[in-house]
């Protein structure tokens, strides 16, 4: 890091600590422009969205699988569209459009860059989510919670082969920035396994007035411990789906995508009394951040030290199961990371690891690491997408930020878990 890069961060950063978001937002995005961006590159807002300003007309951008980075393509069909939404500073909730939108200013204190749609085969070009057919007796129903911590709005999944009178599981899944539930339910597929498995699927959502990207705020002080801020009332969400269903307490899991895979690790460290096992794709180990300059610094280069926040929510020493998916040219969050939320997961004890190479036929190569325990359970398992992107591993094209060359992550999510119910005490 060069002096200029040095003291503009520092600058920042006491902006930030006095209160002055706006002015620490414009010195963050001039830096990010002129200095930190390489030509060609993309740049990126704490969570795991690429920013890029697209002319109009808007064009779709896909993912050159030799290189994992974004490359031109054809004027999207939706151009007179997007740049009639472009015209608004702010996108209509629930909105993914074709274009990007750069808009100057504050959100939780970073710079905000509009994200709707665009990177195809990452997001589709398409006005939005592909509506996912529901089965005959399935449903797909809208919630809230609310407590001190705020109000969040859910979307719980129910599938038709769901009988009221036995207990299942349940996977809560916290979807990336720009993302909604509904969204990323059809990008995951996860209503379809829960179809397969007998589980119950809820997708909380973060909300545009809490994070004006929609991004669950992993990098705040104020939401990486139990009890506080967006843990609360994920955890809210989560124990309320709990008391309304039945639901096998000692078979609740979490998972997320980006600025939701650093939520979901936070969650594992805050509640191991809740959440029996977790996942986290493309994101971030907990505490990798305290502010905006170190969650970006995280995001470029992985954390200095993710492991001290952690400490704060320990609640015993038990080694939390963790699957972990990152691609290997991810551009957006460093794969460093996944190597971190191992790192971290595997700080409570002493475990063997074994690696295997695979390849999806037709799509990308992987790497899959399991760590397991003198008796030879494994508790936490690594896959490396070699050559993908930011983007869930094997999703489909009807949701954004999705890579359908594979592996399947939300198959081997749901098989992880439902291998892990919680220790009974």
């Amino acid at each position: 890091m060069n002096a200029i890069h040095s003291n503009t961060m520092l600058e920042a950063t006491r902006l930030t600590r006095e209160g002055r978001l706006t002015e620490a937002s414009a010195l963050l995005q001039r830096l990010l422009l002129r200095r930190d961006t390489p030509t060609g590159a993309t740049p990126t807002a704490p969570g795991g969205t690429a920013a890029t300003a697209i002319p109009r007309p808007a064009r779709i951008f896909d993912v050159d699988p030799s290189t994992g980075e974004a490359r031109g393509g054809a004027p999207a069909p939706h151009a007179e569209a997007a740049r009639r939404a472009s015209a608004s500073p702010w996108p209509p909730i629930g909105s993914t459009g074709t274009a990007a939108l750069r808009t100057p200013g504050v959100s939780r204190g970073f710079p905000v860059r509009i994200i709707r749609g665009g990177l195809a085969g990452l997001a589709r070009g398409q006005p939005g989510p592909a509506a996912e057919p529901i089965p005959a007796g399935a449903k797909f129903l809208a919630g809230s919670f609310s407590s001190d911590a705020g109000t969040r709005g859910y979307r719980l999944y129910i599938p038709s082969t769901h009988d009221d009178g036995v207990a299942v599981p349940l996977v809560v899944m916290l979807h990336g920035c720009t993302q909604s539930p509904e969204d990323f339910a059809a990008g995951t597929r996860m209503n379809a396994l829960a179809e397969a498995h007998g589980c119950l699927i809820v997708y909380p959502g973060q909300t545009s007035s809490a994070n004006a990207q929609k991004c669950w705020n992993w990098f705040s002080p104020g939401d990486q411990r139990r009890d506080q801020g967006e843990p609360a009332l994920i955890a809210g969400i989560t124990r309320q789906v709990m008391r309304d269903h039945m639901v096998d307490p000692r078979r609740v899991y979490v998972a997320g995508l980006s600025a939701g895979g650093a939520a979901a690790a936070i969650m594992g460290v805050a509640y191991p009394d809740l959440y029996a096992a977790v996942g986290v794709h493309s994101g971030l180990a907990c505490g990798s951040a305290r502010d905006i300059p170190s969650a970006f610094a995280a995001m470029r280069q992985g954390a200095l030290a993710p492991h001290a926040a952690a400490k704060a929510g320990d609640r015993g020493q038990r080694i939390i199961p963790t699957i972990v998916f990152h691609a290997d040219r991810d551009t957006t969050v460093h794969p460093r990371n996944g190597d971190q939320v191992i790192a971290q997961s595997a700080a409570a004890g002493a475990l063997r690891t074994e690696a295997r190479r695979g390849q999806v036929p037709g799509g990308h190569a992987f790497t899959r690491t399991v760590h397991a325990d003198a008796a030879g359970q494994t508790l936490l398992e690594q896959w490396v997408v070699h050559g993908g992107g930011h983007a869930w591993s094997g999703g489909s094209a009807a949701g954004s930020y999705t890579d359908p060359r594979g592996p399947d992550a939300s198959r081997e999510m749901i098989r992880f878990f439902l291998e892990h119910p919680r220790p009974v005490r």
